[in-house]
C-alpha cells in the first residue's frame, strides 16, 4: 500500500471519529439530532454552508467546463463567490427567529407551518426527496472518481467505500456530526486548493501566462462566450449562469436548514463576514486549475480529471494525495448534508406527519438513520451504473431545487400575505420550468439559462396563484411580523406615539435653544 493511500485512510479515519464522538450527543431530543440544538456558532456555520453550497462539482464538474470553454466558466465562480453573502443576508435572521417561533424542524416543516397547508408539505417533500437524491448521486459519482484516481482501487469498490464512510457518521452522529465533519473539510478544501493554483499558476507564468497560452491555442478561450463563441450574444445564458450560484443557495433545504440551526440571530453577522472571506479565496480556483489544464494536459480525456491529474502531474505522491483529500472533503461535505436533510424530510415530513403522528424521538431518529441507510444504497448502485457527468447532474439537480424553493423561502420572511395558493403554483411551475428547459434543449433554442428561465416562471406563477388563495392567518401575521425583528410595541402604537409627542418635542427643542434654564 502506496504512502499516499494511508496518509487518504488516515484522513477517513479522523472522519469516522468526528463521527462517533458527536454519535453521543446527537439523540437527546429531535432538535438536538436534527438541528444540533439550534447552536451553532458563526464560523461553523459559515464554513459548513459553504461546503455544503461548494460540493464535488468544484473539483471536478467546474473545472471541467473551464478545461471545455475558458473564461466564461468564470461567470459561475463571479456568482459563487457571493453566493453565501447572499443568502445569509436575506435569509439567515429571519429565517431564523420565524423557524425557532414556528417550532420547525426541516426547511419542508417551517414551508408547512408558515403557509399552513399540508399540501405543500407534501408537494415540497416529494420534490426535494427526488432532487436532492439526484444531487447525491452525483456526488458519489464523483467520490468513485477521485478515490479511483487517489488509490487505485476498482472504481466500484471506491464508490463502496468512500460512501460507506460518509453514510457512517451521518447516521451515527446526526446534525452535530455532519456541521462539525463539514467545517473540518471546509478547511481542506481551501488550504488544497490555494496550494494547487498558486503552483499550477507558477508553471503557466501566472495570469497573463495563462492568457497568453490560452490565446495562442484558442482565442475563444477568452472570450466570456465559451469556446467557439458559442454562446455569443446569448446574455441569458451568461445571467443565468451567474444567478444560479448566487442566489440559488437559497432555494437548497440542505443548505437552508443552516439558517435555522444557528446560535442566534447575531450569528449571522459575523458567519457573513466568515463567508465571505471564504469565498474569495475559494471560488475561482477551480476554475481558473480547469484552465491551466488546458495548458499543462493538453491529451487529457476525461476533462472532469483535471484537478486529480494536475496534482499527481505537479506533487509527489504523498503531497499530491493530501491536496486530493480536499477533493474528498468537498464530496462527503455536501453528501453528509444531503443525507441528512432527506433523512429529516423522510423521518419527520412524511413519516412523523402523515404516517405515524405520535412517533417517539427514538422511532424518529431511528427511521431517519434507515431513511439515510436507504439514499446510500441506491446511490451506490446508480453511481456504478454511473448516470450523466457530475456537471450536467448538479446543474440539473441543483436548478430544479432552487426553483422550487427559492421563491417560497424569500416570501416566507419578506412577503406578509404569500399564500399557499401562491406557494404551490411556484413551486410546481419553477421546478417544472427548469426541468423541461433542461431536458428539451430549449437553452440553445430560446438562448436563456435553465435556472434564470425558471426563476422567472416561479416569480411569475407565485405573484398569480397568490391571487386565488386565502390571506394567512391573523397569528401566522403576527409571526411574520415578530420575525422581522425586535419590537418592543406595535408598529401603529409606535406610529401613534411618535405623533402625540412630537409637537411637545419641538416646543422643548425652541424652550432650551432660547436659553432658559433647565431645573434639576
Amino acid at each position: 500500500m502506496g504512502s499516499d493511500v494511508i496518509i487518504f485512510i488516515v484522513y477517513l479515519l479522523i472522519l469516522l471519529a468526528i463521527g462517533v464522538y458527536f454519535s453521543r450527543k446527537a439523540s437527546k431530543s429531535p432538535e438536538s439530532y436534527l438541528l444540533a440544538d439550534r447552536n451553532v456558532g458563526p464560523a461553523v456555520t459559515a464554513f459548513t454552508m459553504q461546503s455544503t453550497s461548494m460540493s464535488g462539482f468544484m473539483f471536478l464538474g467546474g473545472p471541467a467546463l473551464a478545461f471545455q470553454h475558458g473564461w466564461f466558466s468564470i461567470m459561475y465562480a463571479i456568482g459563487d463567490a457571493g453566493g453565501g453573502i447572499v443568502n445569509l443576508t436575506v435569509l439567515g435572521k429571519r429565517m431564523r427567529r420565524m423557524s425557532e417561533i414556528l417550532g420547525a424542524l426541516s426547511p419542508i416543516e417551517y414551508l408547512e407551518k408558515r403557509y399552513e397547508s399540508a399540501a405543500i408539505r407534501v408537494v415540497g417533500a416529494i420534490i426535494a426527496t427526488i432532487f436532492l437524491f439526484a444531487y447525491v448521486f452525483a456526488q458519489f459519482l464523483a467520490a468513485g472518481k477521485a478515490l479511483e484516481t487517489l488509490t487505485g482501487w476498482k472504481y466500484e469498490w471506491a464508490v463502496i467505500i468512500g460512501v460507506g464512510i460518509i453514510i457512517f457518521y451521518t447516521v451515527a452522529g446526526g446534525y452535530l456530526a455532519v456541521v462539525w465533519t463539514d467545517f473540518f473539510q471546509a478547511i481542506v478544501m481551501l488550504l488544497g486548493v490555494i496550494f494547487l493554483v498558486f503552483f499550477g499558476l507558477a508553471h503557466v507564468g501566472g495570469l497573463s501566462g495563462l492568457n497568453e497560452s490560452l490565446a495562442a491555442i484558442d482565442p475563444s478561450y477568452l472570450s466570456i462566450w465559451g469556446k467557439d463563441y458559442v454562446y455569443l450574444g446569448q446574455w441569458g445564458v451568461i445571467i443565468g449562469a451567474s444567478l444560479i450560484y448566487m442566489i440559488g443557495y437559497m432555494g437548497l433545504p440542505h443548505v437552508v436548514v443552516r439558517h435555522m440551526s444557528m446560535k442566534s440571530t447575531k450569528t449571522v453577522k459575523t458567519a457573513t463576514l466568515w463567508a465571505a472571506v471564504y469565498n474569495q479565496l475559494f471560488t475561482y480556483s477551480p476554475y481558473l486549475l480547469g484552465m491551466i489544464g488546458i495548458i499543462l494536459l493538453p491529451n487529457l480525456s476525461d476533462p472532469e480529471m483535471v484537478i486529480p491529474t494536475l496534482a499527481y502531474t505537479l506533487f509527489p505522491g504523498m503531497l499530491a494525495a493530501i491536496l486530493l483529500s480536499a477533493i474528498m472533503a468537498a464530496i462527503m461535505s455536501t453528501s453528509d448534508s444531503i443525507l441528512m436533510q432527506a433523512g429529516t424530510i423522510l423521518s419527520r415530513d412524511i413519516y412523523q406527519r402523515f404516517i405515524d403522528k405520535n412517533a417517539s424521538h427514538q422511532k424518529m431518529v431511528l427511521v431517519s438513520r434507515l431513511s439515510v441507510l436507504l439514499a446510500g444504497v441506491i446511490g451506490v448502485l446508480v453511481a456504478i451504473i454511473q448516470p450523466p457527468k457530475v456537471f450536467d447532474l448538479v446543474v440539473f439537480a441543483f436548478g430544479t431545487l432552487g426553483n422550487s424553493f427559492m421563491v417560497p423561502y424569500i416570501a416566507a420572511v419578506y412577503w406578509k400575505n404569500a399564500n399557499k395558493a401562491g406557494v404551490l403554483s411556484s413551486m410546481i411551475a419553477g421546478g417544472t420550468s427548469n426541468i423541461l428547459w433542461t431536458s428539451f434543449g430549449w437553452e440553445s433554442v430560446t438562448g436563456i439559462h435553465p435556472f434564470l428561465a425558471g426563476l422567472i416562471i416561479s416569480i411569475i406563477a407565485m405573484l398569480i396563484g397568490n391571487r386565488f388563495g386565502t390571506p394567512p392567518s391573523e397569528r401566522i401575521q403576527e409571526i411574520f411580523e415578530e420575525a422581522k425583528g425586535e419590537r418592543l410595541l406595535p408598529k401603529n402604537v409606535e406610529k401613534n406615539i411618535s405623533k402625540d409627542i412630537g409637537p411637545e418635542a419641538k416646543v422643548i427643542s425652541v424652550f432650551l435653544k432660547e436659553g432658559h434654564p433647565v431645573r434639576g
